[in-house]
């Protein structure tokens, strides 16, 4: 959520700033609603000061055994008006919180203009794309070569969208879990921790889902409100909800491994072939909590963090900073790394890596102390994938395919896999 003294001082600045993100604010609307707000509130502080003047005059009364009754009927009076504006300003303060609820976070300076991801500037790439002496198959080929990626089954236990994996790809992807976690706790300086998959509305409020994307979420029947978490991120940053957190705490650096949930609204013919954008899927992400300062870095850092699985793994990747256009509604700034997908001739996204600065925090109420001047201020948080899990199984089983068929297994995650490669029983 953007700051309201921003947003009051700094109005047009603002709505400038928002255009670059395709978001159109009403200026006219904002200034009316202003207007009535500042208004409202002026006269509901000029007869609550009425009353409480009022009430210390009947009070004097009273001590002199004097009449108050006139007074005490002005008392009345005045009390029913003060609860007549206050509920109108209640409902007018909620209008524009709810506007305020559905802008998007402003884009920093150095985020390019553009508008959609054909503008993204590349920032770096790493590995060699592999050249063939063979033909390559997908991931899907592969998959049937080797028993192990079933999307019939997926299909018919749930629906379109859902996978099974099998034998040595199942195997590979729960080696994938583990290697990831262990890297980013024992190399990475990041703590792990288990949380729910279920989330409440006020934990997607806090991190940016509600209430704008609530189509792509899975809600559950019930009385509770209640629903499946679409990214560890939610249930993550939400340890951090209306806590205050001391300095020395900082920097929070959390790992986890979940599923994920999404119902893919929007993208209906997009990847609807494999395993690239399914509707249950599973990451490791990782996310940080700074002070104001230190979340450019932190974003640097975090980034160089899901990279370096990228490394370890040999899968060729690049780094691009998105722009504008591209850019998600809670982030100010994003690395998007994507891996080489050999059948698609292209890179794909595998991880997003985002600095909310205060966005998220200030939904959240998510603040630490800071022991300068003894104030509580809001936290910047970040966070990335390291990495999408069935992203990274489809691009190491494409980039390691052999010609009989085979997949090499890099030799970074050959202790956790106990073999060299996956052979054709």
């Amino acid at each position: 959520m953007l700051d309201l003294k921003l947003l009051r001082n700094s109005t047009k600045e603002v709505g400038a700033l928002l255009k670059r993100k395709g978001y159109e604010f009403d200026l006219v609307n904002w200034s009316d609603l202003e207007n009535q707000r500042k208004i409202l509130q002026s006269e509901t502080e000029s007869l609550q000061s009425e009353l409480n003047t009022l009430s210390k005059e009947i009070g004097e009364l009273k001590r002199s055994n004097k009449d108050s009754s006139g007074k005490e009927k002005n008392a009345t009076e005045l009390t029913a008006r003060i609860k007549t504006k206050s509920k109108d300003l209640d409902i007018l303060l909620k209008t524009i919180n709810q506007i305020v609820m559905g802008m998007p976070n402003i884009p920093d300076e150095e985020v390019p203009d553009g508008k959609d991801e054909s503008d993204n500037i590349e920032v770096r790439t790493f590995g060699a794309v592999p050249k063939f002496n063979f033909t390559p198959l997908d991931h899907l080929e592969l998959g049937s070569l080797h028993k192990g990626i079933d999307m019939e089954s997926g299909a018919k236990i749930t629906g379109s969208r859902f996978s099974v994996l099998k034998s040595d790809f199942a195997k590979l992807q729960r080696s994938l879990i583990s290697f990831m976690m262990d890297v980013h706790v024992n190399e990475n300086g990041y703590k792990e921790v288990y949380v729910p998959f279920i989330v409440n509305s006020q934990s997607l409020e806090g991190t940016g889902q509600l209430p704008k994307f609530e189509e792509d979420l899975f809600k559950l029947e019930g009385d509770q409100s209640y629903y499946l978490a679409p990214t560890a991120e939610v249930p993550v940053s939400n340890l951090l909800r209306d806590e205050i957190i001391e300095s020395k705490q900082l920097p929070i650096k959390l790992v986890s491994h979940t599923p994920c949930f999404r119902s893919e609204a929007g993208s209906y013919g997009k990847d609807t072939k494999g395993i690239m954008r399914l509707h249950q899927f599973e990451k490791v992400e990782l996310v940080q909590a700074v002070e104001e300062g230190d979340s450019d870095e932190a974003l640097e850092e975090l980034t160089i963090h899901a990279e370096s699985i990228l490394k370890k793994l040999e899968i060729p990747y690049r780094v691009v900073l998105l722009c504008t256009g591209d850019l998600g509604f809670a982030s100010a700034k994003t690395y998007d790394l994507e891996a080489w997908v050999p059948s698609q001739n292209t890179y794909r996204e595998i991880s997003s890596c985002s600095n909310f600065r205060s966005f998220q925090a200030r939904r959240m109420m998510a603040r630490w102390k800071n022991p300068s001047n003894g104030k509580t201020e809001l936290l910047n948080t970040i966070n990335g994938s390291g990495l999408a899990l069935s992203r990274t199984l489809l691009a190491l089983v494409e980039n390691f395919q052999q010609k009989d068929g085979s997949i090499a297994i890099p030799d970074a995650l050959r202790d956790y896999f106990k073999a060299d490669s996956i052979k054709q029983n």
